[in-house]
């Protein structure tokens, strides 16, 4: 793109609010900008987005891009990717950040092809070269065993997608004042190939698992599924969530809908208890986020104590009782 310039953040909007997922975006797309000495702009699409827009320039955008038309109402990929060609034509931007969820997993690849740009996904950190001006990227590879640092030369726009909790928004500033700029997706229903057909939405009891600040998750050697009650007393306590491994899903003892890891969901909570679970990479990297680690396993081995903060070396059905009623004692007092 001749004379990119700036950082656009590909925006989405939940219950008429700004997604705190694209709160992040903004969080981390201020900071490059400023970087830059550049405008941070976010592209929104879909109907009635006027309080969005108000909202997304209170958590830092300077311009907000906005794509009003009926087909933009729920994600589909095909009327998504031509209205933010038109936004990435108009805005022209040096940097373009989705977020690492389902919607950014799809349309970041499609954009990135249509556009003619390369593509860094999952990244856990961004920052501008000083010399050289380009986007470094930060991701794991080898599932999670390490980070590795990429930059896209030639490329125009560098796009980047961001994993959840990696990035802290800003503070949220009602004064600040931005620019709101309408575009006319000029979509027609015939570029829709394809169309979701229905949406199931998961109901949950108590606080989300990606969002929770305490999480307590379980593995193989928990035993069977009777056993994850003695997790969920110790996840109540702290208003917390109960996640697992794998292995715990496939055997059947909790639902899919909790798996951590690289083929489940991305959790950064402040603690997360790992109880009775090995630390498989592909486990950690659902949860190298956590702020504290706290490992209880009776194997002295056990890899997860590698990765743990703390660890407790002994069987959980002791541990986790003693652990349940200290926890209790300390709250009370």
């Amino acid at each position: 793109m001749a004379d990119a310039k700036g950082v656009l953040v590909f925006g989405e909007v939940a219950d008429g609010t700004v997604a705190a997922a694209t709160q992040e975006l903004l969080g981390v797309g201020c900071r490059l900008a400023s970087a830059l000495g550049e405008p941070l702009s976010v592209a929104l699409l879909g109907p009635g987005l006027t309080a969005a827009a108000k909202e997304a320039i209170a958590f830092g955008a300077d311009k907000v891009y906005v794509v009003d038309d009926p087909l933009l109402q729920a994600y589909q990929p095909d009327p998504y990717v031509a209205a933010m060609e038109k936004v990435c034509a108009q805005a022209s931007p040096r940097i373009l950040l989705l977020s690492q969820n389902d919607v950014g997993r799809d349309l970041a690849p499609r954009l990135a092809f249509r556009l003619g740009t390369g593509l860094s996904t999952d990244c856990i950190d961004l920052c501008i070269d000083e010399s050289s001006k380009l986007l470094l990227e930060t991701r794991p590879v080898y599932g999670g065993n390490a980070l590795a640092q990429f930059v896209c030369e030639g490329c125009s726009p560098q796009i980047a997608t961001a994993r959840a909790k990696a990035f802290e928004a800003l503070a949220r500033d009602d004064s600040r004042q931005g620019e709101v700029i309408s575009i006319a997706a000029g979509l027609d229903a015939s570029v829709v190939r394809a169309a979701t057909v229905q949406k199931v939405k998961e109901e949950t009891e108590g606080v989300r698992l990606e969002d929770a600040v305490v999480v307590v998750s379980g593995g193989r050697g928990m035993g069977g599924a009777e056993n994850f009650q003695m997790l969920e007393a110790l996840a109540k306590l702290f208003g917390g969530a109960v996640g697992a491994t794998r292995a715990a899903c496939d055997s059947g003892w909790v639902p899919a809908t909790i798996q951590i890891g690289l083929t489940g969901k991305i959790v950064s909570p402040t603690v997360y208890f790992a109880v009775a679970l090995s630390g498989a990479s592909q486990h950690m990297a659902g949860c190298s986020g956590a702020k504290n680690i706290i490992a209880i396993n009776k194997d002295p081995e056990a890899n997860i104590f590698r990765a743990a903060h703390y660890g407790v070396v002994g069987d959980y059905k002791q541990v986790l009782p003693a652990l349940v009623e200290k926890c209790k004692e300390l709250l009370a007092g």
